[in-house]
């Protein structure tokens, strides 16, 4: 006889947990980044010097995207998660150190390092996590997750700007925040049910079951195979349009403002904030409108919304059409990726959905690593508004490659027990309640 690992408090608990790794996250990347400036000023570095800093994170978080399936297969997404977010702790601390307490352009490297090292990492983790617990729940979740790691950098970015007014020094914010982030990643994944099929070394019961058995090398050899899914690649080109055109806007939309539309600085930082705003909003609202009409459709409407907006923000000559276009791409490039993570995890073999979904994760968090400098380079040959272009055309591609998103439930031939589990799927639970018709984990009762 079975008993289910997640009964209704833990489906609660699961989802919640993953929110707050989500927060955590966030929380991280924008603590820093706020306190660039003081940290820049300390050390002496010139604009290139820092960026050339940053760069030590940003191929760090590549290595990160890249390692997180084999530490995922070797020690399971608990224990992962937790360590990769300890990691990101302490990154901050040796960024503090290295920016206010003594002064150390190498310390902050090595920090920048660690930090990015542990967020690549944690962002495949938390993804593949994240999916789980939108299946077994029932409901699409994936949206709202992505949200919470908004609410984390506008609370860390929040939390910085109030230790810079107050004159708190960078080693001792960073170093607080850091505390608070590994103490938090702890607790939250103690709420993380082990599951075999994400590398958990055994079942609920403390007891090693026939999946986790198998070597770790091995499981991370099958996970490589899933590289070879057509479909899974299709979805892959979903999640990259619509990353690059997030990534993108983070780093170049007030800058094309400025520079492209002739603002100044205060009217380009106003028009980055609808952007987040937008975006944010979007994905809070977003979930009940993928179960209501579907992954395929919301995909294509959204595609075509950014389209839209871009258009609107590169060859408008109003505030007003700059202003709407702005909006526009931001609510468009909302939903891909966390909707993209939805659909790569929509296959019957768990063990494969991890490792699809970490496949997704690597292709959109490399085009948040990439996107931005290309566009840089183009926009140093072409100007910033006709390097925009590029999102423009990969958000058509975004939108013609949205039905290899198609729900399980949706496809031909599909049974009537699959529709019940599947997000975006009509008539599923509710978060507090038992999974309906998905194939919840069970251990020996």
């Amino acid at each position: 006889m079975t008993a289910p690992i997640t009964l209704r408090p833990g489906l609660t608990a699961w989802r919640n947990a993953v929110f707050a790794i989500f927060f955590l996250s966030g929380l991280s990347l924008a603590s820093w980044v706020a306190r660039l400036p003081e940290v820049r000023d300390e050390t002496g570095l010139s604009t290139q010097g820092v960026g050339l800093v940053i760069l030590s994170g940003s191929i760090a978080s590549v290595l990160g995207l890249i390692a997180a399936p084999p530490l995922m297969a070797r020690f399971g997404a608990r224990a992962g998660m937790a360590g990769a977010l300890i990691a990101v702790s302490i990154g901050l601390v040796l960024i503090g150190v290295g920016g206010s307490l003594l002064p150390s352009i190498p310390l902050i490297a090595i920090g920048l390092a660690f930090a990015g090292f542990g967020n690549g990492a944690v962002d495949v983790m938390m993804n593949v996590e994240g999916a789980e617990a939108e299946r077994e729940i029932g409901r699409t979740l994936m949206p709202l997750m992505h949200a919470f790691f908004s609410f984390g950098t506008v609370a860390g970015a929040g939390v910085a700007a109030a230790a810079a007014a107050l004159d708190i020094a960078v080693v001792l914010h960073l170093g607080v925040v850091a505390a608070a982030i590994a103490i938090g990643a702890v607790i939250a994944v103690r709420f993380v049910p082990k599951r075999a099929e994400l590398g958990d070394p055994a079942s609920a019961d403390g007891r090693a079951d026939a999946a986790s058995a198998r070597p770790w090398a091995e499981r991370f050899r099958d996970g490589l195979r899933v590289w070879g899914d057509v479909r899974l690649l299709l979805i892959g080109v979903i999640m990259l349009g619509m990353s690059f055109a997030e990534g993108s806007a983070n780093d170049w939309l007030t800058l094309a403002a400025v520079d492209g539309h002739g603002f100044d600085p205060a009217v380009g930082a106003a028009i980055f904030t609808v952007f987040a705003v937008s975006m944010t909003t979007a994905r809070v609202l977003g979930g009940p409108l993928v179960d209501r009409f579907g992954r395929v459709l919301t995909l294509r409407v959204l595609a075509a919304t950014g389209v839209v907006g871009l258009s609107l923000f590169i060859f408008g000559s109003e505030v007003w059409m700059i202003v709407l276009g702005t909006v526009l791409w931001g609510i468009g490039a909302s939903m891909g990726f966390p909707v993209g993570m939805s659909a790569a995890a929509d296959v019957p073999d768990r063990t494969q959905a991890a490792a699809r979904v970490s496949a997704v994760a690597i292709i959109g968090y490399c085009a948040f690593l990439v996107g931005p400098p290309f566009i840089g380079f183009l926009g140093e040959q072409f100007g910033l508004l006709n390097a925009l272009l590029v999102i423009l055309l990969l958000m058509i591609m975004a939108g013609l490659a949205a039905p290899a998103a198609r729900e399980r439930s949706r496809m031909p031939g599909a049974t009537g027990g699959e529709s019940s589990g599947a997000p975006g799927a009509p008539g599923t639970g509710s978060p507090d309640a038992a999974p309906s018709g998905s194939a919840a984990p069970a251990a020996d009762a």
